[in-house]
């Protein structure tokens, strides 16, 4: 189990973060909502140790996640494999050596930086890549991809890792509907498949709904909704995002739609 107590963090005095307290179960998939500037980023850095907190700690398996340091820290992001909205790929660097990437921590120096990779290294991304259907493409420059395809690429490294969590920062904010369902149905085939911990930050209402668990509101700073999605009605989406409310929540031709479009991608897997 993660467990968040008490977080907070501040950036020159203000507070982005306020005495965050969240327990996530091993094997879940959390959804975490809320309108642009409510801490959502800055929560899942600092479970990353991108970012350290000014208070509270976050423990995970009775290890102190904010105490590390060195390479108990450099473990800890491995097993704790983070994807951004804008995919972190060396874009003339093929796919292939993109995905290996994600092995570094568990690699000597000097084969990493000759890119000497074992062939049981390459082996082992190759079938990452099968997995998310991107084999054939292990050749090819990064920023010769689809966005769709780039982000599926940063799941691929992230899964090299052997995380035990995903944390997802807006993975699907800049793709297509075709290409945001894809990436969807892989965080969720790996969590159901594998088991992997994901905490995936989220924009779309739809989205949220269609494929967490959970969903953690925040505002401020802080955690004001824990619970299922069913849970999250009209007053609690218009006490989150106040004014921007409208802008997250589909109209019901557009729910239908995306239904429609979820239901003959599960058909056509």
């Amino acid at each position: 189990m993660l467990r968040i107590e008490n977080l907070g963090k501040r950036f020159s005095g203000k507070a982005a973060l306020a005495a965050v307290t969240a327990d996530i179960a091993d094997g879940s998939f959390v959804g975490v909502i809320g309108r642009s500037g409510a801490g959502k980023s800055t929560l899942l850095r600092c479970i990353n140790r991108l970012v350290d907190p000014s208070e509270g700690r976050i423990v995970f398996e009775g290890k102190t996640v904010t105490e590390l340091r060195g390479q108990a820290l450099r473990d800890w992001r491995s097993s704790c494999g983070m994807i951004f909205q804008q995919f972190n790929l060396a874009g003339r660097l093929d796919v292939l050596t993109n995905v290996l990437m994600g092995r570094i921590n568990s690699m000597s120096l000097l084969p990493t930086l000759l890119k000497a990779w074992p062939e049981a290294e390459k082996l082992r991304a190759l079938a990452a890549l099968e997995r998310l259907d991107l084999g054939e493409l292990a050749g090819q420059r990064a920023e010769s991809l689809s966005g769709g395809q780039q982000q599926r690429v940063a799941i691929a490294r992230t899964l090299v890792q052997n995380p035990r969590i995903i944390l997802a920062d807006e993975p699907v904010a800049s793709l297509d509907p075709r290409n945001t369902q894809i990436v969807m149905n892989a965080l969720r085939d790996l969590n159901r498949e594998k088991g992997i911990t994901v905490l995936c930050n989220l924009h779309s209402i739809e989205l949220s709904r269609s494929y967490c668990s959970r969903l953690l509101g925040m505002r401020e700073g802080c955690i004001v909704f824990d619970g299922p999605p069913e849970e999250l009605t009209p007053s609690v989406i218009d006490d989150l995002y106040g004014f921007e409310a409208n802008d997250v929540m589909d109209t019901a031709e557009a729910s239908a739609q995306y239904r429609k479009d979820i239901s003959a991608l599960q058909s056509a897997a």
